[in-house]
């Protein structure tokens, strides 16, 4: 192929001397000048037929004047009925676009082109207005919501200076606003909230609440496209003092009273004793008595062992010792030992999990145990079976027995409705549940009379 000059030519090296400049004309000088243009031919035809006429050079001159004159106007009164209406809706938008929305454009009961913009800029007007009212009633509402929640929320830029911060957060850094902007996260000893993994607790020392535990949470969002860093800082010690309390305040309630139904009992017994052996003469049979006083003391005390030995087996369940172990084999061996009520085993799918064989033995040997004395109370029956979700195995013990009561205490330590129960087998339960990274729940059937122990365990951990 044959190359391309690269050379220009002559011609058209250098602007011909026959081109104009283009001319930047604005769109009003251009209707006017179409309009112009638009008469000018019959300008021409009437100077024209002007001239043909047999007439003076002062009445042509006149007659022709005045034709130029109404040409002009004319001209000039079409630009103006094309430019005002769109200056008008320029002067709208202008004012939409500044939040004014009390403009409107009149409107007319005209099909007509012009008519219909006038209309729909009106319906842009109502719904930007709609829009603007809506979003300012949202921004006040989350602005009161921010102002008002016991949680601290800061918002830092990319180099970690604050630009955010509600009324929870100053009272947590104990400053106002004002001094608090431009601060970095370091400055404030809030840095730790920028690294790691969210969300997670973090126990620190913040200035304005001294050490404590937090749960800390930090996304990613944008404010005027400035890339910024919400963090969401919730105090937890509270709520763990609160709940720490109340276990508390349940578990001394509970001692109380079985160490007063020991001890009254003891303490009646002893007075008597004293009495009896004050007494003088004494009667014939008092160490027949006494014999019976100590012996009553001596049950009292061993059932006052046995209970504080309980709860020292539950205060420290040590952790559990993992190990491959086959559901299947776990719950049939189980099943076997709950001699006193039959079990029915309905087998569900082959699956291993790590755990301590010897911990969930015994939790399932209080679930079993529960349901057949449920079950003989109604005499009806009982039945364990498991099935596989996604990373877990779930074991279900249903009963048909009277169903729960008193659901509020189940977990309860040392609470319990049986004559001889212990009231640590479910709480003991649970821990190892939860021990093995699972959990445990009971609830009533709600296919017919009975109970439900639902155990959850994890596959793998």
């Amino acid at each position: 192929m044959r190359q391309k000059s690269l050379t220009r030519s002559p011609l058209t090296s250098h602007r011909s001397p026959l081109t104009f400049p283009a001319v930047n004309l604005g769109h009003d000088r251009r209707i006017l000048l179409l309009a112009l243009f638009a008469g000018l031919p019959s300008l021409a035809a009437a100077a024209i037929l002007l001239w043909l006429v047999p007439a003076s050079g002062l009445l042509r001159g006149t007659i022709l004047g005045g034709l130029v004159l109404v040409w002009l106007v004319c001209a000039r009164a079409a630009q103006l009925r094309v430019i005002r209406p769109l200056q008008v809706i320029a002067n709208l938008l202008a004012g939409l676009r500044e939040g004014h929305f009390t403009l409107r454009a009149r409107e007319e009961e005209t099909d007509d082109v012009l008519g219909a913009v006038r209309r729909e800029v009106n319906a842009l007007q109502e719904t930007l207005k709609e829009q603007r009212l809506g979003a300012l009633e949202a921004d006040a509402l989350l602005r009161r919501v921010m102002e008002e929640i016991d949680v601290a929320v800061f918002a830092f830029d990319s180099g970690g200076a604050l630009r955010l911060a509600n009324r929870a957060g100053e009272r947590l850094l104990g400053q106002p606003i004002e001094r608090l902007i431009g601060r970095t996260a370091t400055q404030l000893g809030l840095e730790q909230t920028l690294e790691g993994e969210t969300p997670r607790i973090l126990e620190m020392v913040v200035p304005g609440a001294g050490t404590g535990k937090w749960e800390v949470r930090r996304r990613p969002f944008r404010q005027s496209g400035l890339p910024l860093d919400m963090v969401v800082l919730a105090d937890i010690s509270r709520v763990l003092r609160a709940e720490e309390r109340q276990v508390w305040q349940r578990l001394v309630r509970v001692l109380s009273h079985e160490i007063n139904n020991s001890l009254a009992p003891i303490k009646s017994i002893a007075a008597t004793m004293t009495t009896l052996l004050d007494r003088a003469p004494r009667p014939p049979d008092w160490e027949d008595d006494l014999r019976k006083g100590l012996d009553v003391i001596e049950a009292r005390s061993e059932a006052l062992n046995r209970f504080m030995a309980t709860y020292a087996r539950l205060a420290k369940l040590p952790p559990p010792t993992l190990a491959p172990l086959d559901v299947g084999d776990w719950i049939r061996r189980t099943v076997q030992l709950e001699g006193r009520s039959p079990i029915r085993l309905i087998e569900g799918p082959a699956v291993s999990i790590q755990a301590d064989g010897d911990q969930l033995d015994q939790l399932l040997i209080n679930l079993l145990k529960n349901a057949a004395e449920a079950a003989r109370e109604t005499g009806g029956g009982a039945e364990v079976t498991w099935t596989v979700a996604e990373d877990a195995v779930e074991v279900e013990v249903r009963d048909e027995g009277p169903g729960l009561q008193a659901m509020s205490n189940l977990f309860v330590p040392f609470f319990t409705t049986k004559p001889a129960g212990s009231g640590i087998g479910l709480v003991f339960s649970r821990q190892v549940a939860e021990a093995h990274g699972g959990g445990l729940t009971l609830h009533n059937r709600t296919d017919r009379r009975g109970c439900v122990a639902r155990l959850r365990l994890r596959r793998s951990r």
